[in-house]
């Protein structure tokens, strides 16, 4: 089955403490409220990514749909923290570790949600609520979003072979039921 990751979340360390109020009050694209969160947000326009700095200097980094757009996030992201920290020492190679996979898919075939929760284990369906099912996986650990017209989003993936192996198996359930439900019409 054919998906695209739309979004890829990394966690980082940069070895070093950050002073979130001198970094908001330096970098133009902070924000930095204490009150309301511990981090703060960097918005990076080239990759389009999303950092979340830490005191302790965690960081996290959202948005990116490749392995490459994280490293150049957080690369910026130690350039700019060094610009307005010097202190902060400029690391030529930051490891990270993908936290979160979410990529969407379709299955090409249309869903009916009320017969998919009736019948398979683990779906929420409550259409005044939300227009999908909510599929959780336990093997791999997973949770999906169905639709009526049969695309799918699928989130909580460590690894993209968990990724493949949950649409597989989400995709053997539902043309299964489908199978199940024309056979008994």
């Amino acid at each position: 089955m054919k998906y695209t990751i739309v979004n890829m979340v990394a966690a980082a360390s940069l070895d070093q403490n950050l002073d979130l109020y001198s970094l908001a009050v330096g970098i133009p694209n902070i924000e930095y409220e204490p009150e309301q969160f511990p981090g703060a947000i960097l918005k990076i326009k080239e990759p389009k990514v999303s950092m979340l700095l830490f005191k302790n200097g965690k960081v996290i980094c959202s948005g990116a749909n490749s392995e490459e757009q994280i490293e150049q996030g957080i690369r910026k992201a130690n350039k700019m923290i060094h610009e307005v920290q010097k202190e902060v020492k400029i690391k030529r190679h930051i490891e990270f570790e993908i936290v979160n996979f979410v990529a969407t898919a379709s299955l090409d075939i249309n869903l009916d949600l009320f017969d998919v929760a009736m019948n398979l284990d683990n779906v929420e369906y409550e259409p005044e609520q939300f227009p999908g099912a909510i599929l959780r996986m336990d093997e791999p650990k997973l949770t999906f979003l169905l639709f009526k017209n049969g695309k799918m989003i699928c989130a909580g993936a460590k690894k993209e072979a968990h990724l493949k192996q949950g649409l597989k198996l989400v995709e053997e359930m539902v043309k299964k039921r489908s199978k199940k439900k024309k056979a008994l019409e």
